[in-house]
Formats: structure tokens, sequence, C-alpha cells
């Protein structure tokens, strides 16, 4: 169970849920042809859930300090599980991805690939180390991998089987996870931003130069709250242009209520938090519009197959 929380094994669990919804609940509905065998998506899961576990781990060691302040009761590393222990399931979970990246680049034909794993959990680890100490740089970097989550699914599922007979289709098809990752990538910026509010008294005290740091705690939430309103407005102008237009009004109904209202409520919270339980609240509600928003992907696709 130790073992289990120091990976966040509920976050890989979103994580893999996220991109099994974007195979079996688009890709494959919309009948592209696909480079990846079962196996081999399974190998881009793996891949990514064992790098992302790493990521998790060396971001713990090298926030044991600050953690003690900010989360003691999470602490595990130095209290359950020695930091020696921990660098080595770092190592072991960070070359298994990457391993795993390399098979399943090798594959497809097309060995070059697996540098973007290398990339990754370099990544990774320099976010733990260095960059998630500066101001809205370490924001801008987790929340760009998250996004990159999306992406690499069409390049490895999409980009290896197109060609100039089916380029049109293949290109609609990955600019949607584009439009996905996107998504993605300015709600977990936003997340990330709170998070560093959450954690500004341990940071503080660390001479870490965070954006609440920096800024104050009133100017960085209102700062969250407009990159939050963003996404809102455009989800308004995406319903009314796109779904409307075709009568997709079983994704209208889904949207609005599981990633609006949400959002919505999120922005409400955010604008008025003044505690750090405020906040707490308002991340974890942002990780489930995530998810919610990533689903919306079966929603509306099947709902476009049955109005044909």
């Amino acid at each position: 169970m130790i073992f289990l929380k120091l990976i966040r094994f509920q976050n890989l669990l979103l994580l893999a849920l996220m991109q099994l919804i974007f195979r079996f609940g688009y890709l494959e509905l919309i009948n592209i042809p696909l480079s990846l065998f079962y196996w081999q998506y399974a190998l881009l899961v793996f891949s990514t859930l064992f790098i992302a576990a790493g990521g998790y781990v060396i971001n713990d060691i090298f926030d044991i300090e600050t953690d003690q302040i900010n989360k003691p009761n999470k602490v595990i590393i130095g209290k359950f599980i020695s930091e020696d222990l921990a660098y080595k399931i770092y190592a072991g979970l960070t070359i298994t991805g990457v391993a795993l990246g390399f098979l399943l680049a090798n594959s497809i034909s097309h060995p070059n690939f697996a540098i973007i794993f290398v990339l990754i959990a370099t990544l990774l680890y320099f976010y733990a180390s260095q960059l998630k100490q500066i101001a809205i740089l370490g924001n801008v970097t987790i929340a760009t991998l998250l996004g990159f989550s999306v992406i690499i699914i069409g390049i490895f599922d999409i980009f290896p089987n197109t060609f100039e007979v089916n380029k049109p289709q293949m290109t609609i098809a990955f600019s949607i996870l584009l439009d996905y990752a996107k998504f993605a990538f300015i709600l977990n910026l936003v997340r990330e931003i709170i998070k560093d509010i959450e954690d500004i008294k341990g940071d503080n005290l660390h001479v870490m130069r965070t954006l609440p740091i920096v800024f104050g705690i009133e100017k960085t939430s209102k700062i969250a709250f407009a990159l939050l309103l963003l996404p809102t407005l455009y989800l308004f102008y995406y319903i009314y242009n796109y779904l409307f237009s075709n009568n997709l009004y079983f994704g209208i109904f889904y949207l609005i209520i599981f990633v609006i209202a949400p959002m919505i409520f999120c922005l409400i919270k955010i604008w008025n938090a003044k505690e750090k339980q405020d906040f707490t609240a308002s991340s974890k509600l942002l990780k489930w519009i995530i998810f919610f928003g990533i689903l919306s992907i079966v929603v509306i696709t099947l709902n476009i197959k049955f109005n044909v």
C-alpha cells in the first residue's frame, strides 16, 4: 500500500484510463487505419505509466523537506521508505518505462521515436530537481507533459499509417487529439498553480520562486481564475459553432452538466478561496474536470455516429 501511495496509483489509473478512452472510445470508432496492435498499444500505455510513476517518486525525493511542512501526514520517503530505496525504485520504474518505449518504437520500425521517452523521463527529473522552483516554468512543464500524453497517441497510432491517400482524414483525427491535449494542458496548468498556492508555506521556507511566492496568493489566484475562464468561454463557442449546428444535443447536454458547470463552480471557488482547504478542493475538482472533459470525446463521437 505504501508503494502504491508513493507512485500515486490513483493518478496513474486515471492516466491509463485516459489513454484507453482515446484508443477505444475515439480512434477505433472513427474507423481510421491505426498503426498499433493491441499489444503495442499496451506497451505505449505501460511505458507512459512507468515513466510517470518514476516522475512521482523523484519528485517526492526532492520534496522531502518541503513535504514535511506542506503535507506531513503524506510523507513516505524518510518515514516508511529510505531515500536510498526511493532512488532505486525511481531508477527501476524509469528504466523499465524507457525500455518499453524502445521496444514499442522498434516494433513499428521507427526506432528514432524512442528518444521521446528518454526526453520525457529527463524532463521529469529536471522538473523535480530544478524547474518546479521557477515561477510558471515548472507549472508549464508539468502541464505540457500531461498534454503530451495525449499527443503521443497520435504520434504512435496515427502518424506511421498516414499517407497521401488518407492524409486529410488522419490530419482531422490528429487535430482533434491536439485540441484535447490543449484542454488537458490549460486545466492542468491551472491545477499546478493552485497546488503551488497550497504549498506556499513549505516552498517559501526553502527559498523556492513559485508563482504565489513571487506575486502573492491573491494575484496568483486571479491568474488561475483568468486561465480557467478562457477554456470555459471557448467551450460555449465550441458548443454553439460545432455541436448545436450539427444537432449533437446529447454532446451539448454532457458538456454543460459534466464539464462547463463544474468549471464555473471551480471559477467561483477559486475567486472566493481564502484558506488552504479551499484551494485543495479546487485542485481535486480540476482533476475530475479533466477526466470528464477527456471522456466527452466518447460521448461526442457516439453522438455523431448515431446521428448519421
